[in-house]
């Protein structure tokens, strides 16, 4: 049995018995998370309960920041950027007014600040954090992608599982995501059969809703009418969004980076050679800032749409109500 599967299931049967500890906190707070080592759509599911509490409650975002340039705790403020406190909170950041977009890698921590402060949210959001059982959140929404169900899947270094499928268990929801428009019943009724659900679970499916038009930082172009141009990502999976651009009938070439690539120079120099590029709003965020690219630079918005979207609302409202 690999070394690390025994590690991750030591740690998880430590705290499932109180021999390690997890804290919780009297305010909803609602983990979004995945068993696999990216590329689950974590990223637009917070936007979704984004958009779906921020004009009902306070909400505070907490990442981790993966690769910022800053240690400890950071609130966003006017001076954040994609360096000081990641990629994917710099989007939320700049995304949604009124919101809080906090990171630090040591989640209790990060909580409690948000917590004392003198702007102390109704709901935080903790992104990514299903594996920090440090923090016992409140409510679990567990995302497993369509082409790679975890049940399917082995504990790395085999697989791409951060651990056991057995943690499954801990989520309220599970929801597979980027799934076919045309998934049928059937295939959700065979595929929620093999997530052997528990008693206090629901499962949902999503799939991935993309806009008729790419953004600049100053206009818009219409999808269906872009010259050839140039793909650019740096994602977990890009296959969904190449599949889809194909699709459309769109002629592109793909640059294809590493999930969080650091654009050194002389990628920007590459890219700067282009007519037009079409990248996601993760990377947006982080090229846009570079002025040579500022021109031909566009990202393509996209959105999560969920089946039931009404029970799956509820669950969610339902539990806030509770603890508020």
């Amino acid at each position: 049995m690999p070394i690390y599967y025994l590690v991750t299931w030591l740690r998880n049967y430590l705290y499932n018995l109180g021999v390690k500890s997890s804290k919780s906190y009297d305010l909803p707070v609602i983990c979004v998370g995945n068993l696999s080592t990216g590329g689950t759509g974590k990223t637009p599911m917070i936007e979704y309960l984004i958009r779906l509490l921020k004009d009902e409650k306070s909400l505070a975002t907490l990442s981790r920041g993966y690769k910022r340039r800053t240690e400890g705790f950071v609130l966003a403020d006017k001076n954040a950027s994609a360096d000081s406190i990641g990629d994917e909170p710099y989007q939320f950041f700049r995304k949604f007014e009124g919101i809080q977009v906090a990171v630090d890698t040591n989640r209790q921590n990060g909580i409690e600040q948000l917590i004392t402060s003198d702007n102390k949210p109704e709901v935080i959001l903790l992104d990514d954090a299903y594996q920090h059982r440090k923090v016992k959140a409140g409510f679990n929404i567990l995302l497993t992608a369509y082409n790679n169900l975890y049940y399917k899947d082995m504990v790395l270094p085999t697989g791409n599982l951060r651990e056991p499928r057995s943690g499954a268990k801990r989520a309220d929801v599970i929801l597979v995501t980027k799934c076919p428009k045309t998934i049928s019943d059937a295939e959700k009724n065979e595929i929620a059969g093999k997530l052997k659900l528990k008693s206090h679970q629901n499962a949902f499916f999503s799939h991935i809703d993309y806009a008729e038009e790419v953004i600049s930082y100053k206009t818009k172009l219409v999808l269906d009418t872009l010259p050839k141009f140039t793909l650019v990502t740096g994602i977990a999976n890009a296959k969904p969004l190449v599949d889809f651009l194909a699709s459309k009938g769109l002629k592109f070439d793909h640059l294809e980076y590493n999930d969080h690539y650091n654009f050194k120079a002389s990628d920007i120099e590459t890219l700067a050679s282009k007519s037009l590029i079409i990248t996601t709003e993760k990377d947006y965020v982080r090229l846009s800032v570079n002025e040579r690219l500022k021109n031909i630079l566009f990202y393509l918005p996209i959105q999560i749409k969920i089946n039931q979207p009404e029970a799956f609302n509820t669950l969610v409202t339902s539990f806030i109500s509770q603890k508020n």
